[in-house]
């Protein structure tokens, strides 16, 4: 199943190159496209804010006041995706009493628009991650977990492509390596594969083939190491063709996004808002085409 799947992407990456990459409307040659995307990570299953007597958090969070800031963002502005970046689950009592169903029916009305799979989600076996999934009114995208001989078989998808006005986003979904950090019986039939050759290759069917103006990598590789260990920063590195990485898993909060050079030279924008819905992740995008595309950083992370 693995090698026929690389079969197939390879055959569609043959067959995408002939094409050239498809440009914005023609209107936007005129004026800038504004694009408003904001993502969340790690949240960890934190309905309610902080507790008032925490010693760092204190009050700070929760679903209403973030599904409020989304409310008013998406009044202000005219186009706005929303993302979550994994960890979706567990931490608080309510993931033990109502297994990810409350977290996946708030992320339902709040609208986003696509997720990822974190480690965490696994935490009650495949089969209840299966079951929140097909609850859920947005994709979940995974581009390097081969879930094709598993529960989670067709309840998933390897990118997602999103139309925004003029703008034609694809979306990808990177998960951690699962061995050694989950237990196996926990996550079964799912395979990884590299994260960087999956997202390489599923960014230029994107680009070339589908004529995506913008590539999003949800990410739950952690932003960086010490190591060498795949990290947000290292696909940066060794990207060609994706826009932008918002990432979780190492709860790093960021007061303004990185700016890496891809194989290109040109900069990847790294992202990733902390963890337990401290903050909401805000990019605020003005992208021009004149020959090439710009992107150019107008706001970073809104508090919660």
């Amino acid at each position: 199943m693995q090698s026929s799947r690389r079969k197939f992407l390879r055959n569609t990456i043959a067959g995408a190159a002939a094409l050239s990459i498809s440009p914005l409307m023609q209107s936007c040659m005129q004026s800038p496209v504004k694009l408003t995307i904001l993502h969340t990570n790690d949240v960890h299953s934190h309905i309610d804010p902080f507790p008032a007597n925490d010693a760092r958090w204190a009050n700070k969070g929760g679903f209403a006041r973030r599904a409020q800031l989304i409310n008013q963002i998406r009044t202000d502005q005219e186009h706005v995706l929303l993302f979550d970046c994994g960890d979706i689950f567990q931490g608080t009592p309510y993931f033990n009493i109502y297994k990810g169903k409350l977290e996946i029916e708030l992320m339902n009305k709040m609208g986003y628009d696509a997720a990822t799979i974190g480690n965490h989600e696994f935490d009650n076996g495949i089969e209840a991650l299966a079951n929140n999934i097909q609850r859920a009114k947005f994709p979940f995208v995974c581009t390097n977990y081969d879930v094709s001989d598993s529960v989670l078989s067709d309840l998933t998808v390897p990118y997602k492509v999103i139309q925004k006005g003029p703008l034609k986003v694809g979306v990808i979904g990177l998960g951690i390596e699962l061995a050694g950090l989950v237990n196996p019986k926990s996550y079964k039939e799912t395979r990884y594969n590299d994260p960087i050759e999956a997202a390489n290759i599923t960014a230029l069917v994107l680009r070339e083939k589908l004529g995506c103006d913008l590539i999003i990598a949800l990410s739950h590789l952690g932003y960086k190491y010490k190591s060498d260990k795949v990290s947000d920063v290292l696909l940066a590195t060794n990207s060609q063709h994706i826009d932008i990485i918002l990432g979780g898993h190492t709860h790093t909060f960021m007061e303004a996004p990185d700016k890496v050079q891809n194989l290109n030279g040109k900069e990847v924008i790294v992202n990733q808002a902390g963890w337990g819905g401290i903050y909401l992740g805000h990019l605020d995008l003005e992208l021009t085409l004149q020959n090439k595309k710009s992107v150019a950083l107008v706001n970073s992370i809104c508090h919660v």
